[in-house]
C-alpha cells in the first residue's frame, strides 16, 4: 500500500518521485495489486483504460494496462491544448489508436474472438496519449514499474474518428509523431502485435479476469503505434495518421 499510496499522492499534488518508492514488483500480479490499491486510494472516475506493450513479453504475456481518469481526455482544439506531465518525472507522447466501447463486455466472458471485441467498438479515433509519471526511471525500470503507477498513463487527446474504420484497415495507415516540426516517429499499427482492436480483446479478457468491469463510452488507448517518444516542456507535438488527419498538443508542467 505504501507504493500506491506515494504514486497516488504525488499524481494528486504535482511532486516528483525521484526513488521507487519500495520494493519494485517482481511479478505482473504483484505489480497489478499495486494498481488495484492505488484506484482504491484514488476518487478519480475511470473513463478508460491505456494498453501497452510489454516487450519482451513476461510468462506469455505482451501486454499491460492501466486506467485513464476523467479531467484528463481532452477533445483536439485550435490553439492545441496544452497537456501535463511532471516536469521533474516522465514525459512522452504517442501517437494511437483511440476505441470507444460501444457495449460492456460481458464481465464473465474470459476469451474473445477478435471480431467479438471488434463488434463492441462504436467508434475508433486518432489520438495523442500522453504518458506521464512523478517517478523518472517509470520507463526504464520495467513493464511491472509501469503498471504500478497507473500504466504511467497522463492523458489522451482525441482528435477525427477515423473516417473508414469499420470497412478499412487501419492497420495499414502511414503514421507520423512530429515533436516541435521534426519527425521523431513513423510506422503502420500492423507492426504493433495484432492492432488496435487486438488490445482491445486482450483488455476485455484482462479486465475480466481482473474482476473490474468495462463500460459502455470508456475509451481504449490501444498502443503506441510510432513508439514511446520523450517531450519536454514547451513542446509542440503532432501525430498525422494515413495523411488525411492529425491531432496536435502542446505539453505544459503539472
Amino acid at each position: 500500500m505504501r507504493i500506491a499510496r506515494t504514486f497516488v499522492d504525488a499524481r494528486r499534488n504535482g511532486i516528483a518521485v525521484p526513488d521507487y518508492p519500495g520494493t519494485l514488483p517482481t511479478t505482473l500480479a504483484e505489480a497489478y495489486a499495486v494498481q488495484d490499491d492505488a484506484l482504491s486510494l484514488s476518487d478519480a472516475e475511470v473513463v478508460g483504460w491505456k494498453v501497452g506493450r510489454i516487450n519482451p513479453p513476461i510468462d506469455g504475456i505482451d501486454r499491460l494496462s492501466g486506467p485513464i481518469f476523467a479531467g484528463s481526455v481532452h477533445d483536439q482544439a485550435e490553439p492545441p491544448v496544452g497537456m501535463p506531465v511532471f516536469a521533474d518525472g516522465f514525459g512522452a507522447a504517442e501517437a494511437e489508436f483511440l476505441l470507444r466501447i460501444g457495449t460492456a463486455p460481458d464481465p464473465a466472458k474470459t476469451q474473445y474472438t477478435m471480431a467479438e471485441a471488434t463488434a463492441l467498438i462504436d467508434a475508433v479515433h486518432v489520438g495523442i496519449e500522453i504518458a506521464s509519471s512523478p517517478f523518472p526511471g517509470i520507463n526504464s525500470n520495467g513493464a511491472t514499474a509501469t503498471i504500478s503507477d497507473f500504466g504511467n498513463n497522463n492523458g489522451l487527446v482525441v482528435g477525427a474518428e477515423a473516417e473508414g474504420w469499420r470497412d478499412g484497415d487501419v492497420n495499414t495507415w502511414p503514421i507520423e509523431l512530429w515533436i516541435n516540426d521534426e519527425q521523431i516517429g513513423a510506422a503502420t499499427a500492423a507492426a504493433m502485435l495484432d492492432g488496435p482492436f487486438g488490445a482491445a480483446r486482450y483488455l476485455f479478457e484482462h479486465m475480466a479476469q481482473r474482476g473490474i468491469p468495462l463500460r459502455a463510452g470508456q475509451w481504449i488507448s490501444s498502443g503506441a503505434v510510432t513508439g514511446v517518444h520523450q517531450v519536454a516542456i514547451g513542446d509542440r507535438v503532432e501525430a498525422k495518421f494515413d495523411g488525411r488527419f492529425a491531432v496536435t498538443c502542446t505539453i505544459k508542467a503539472r
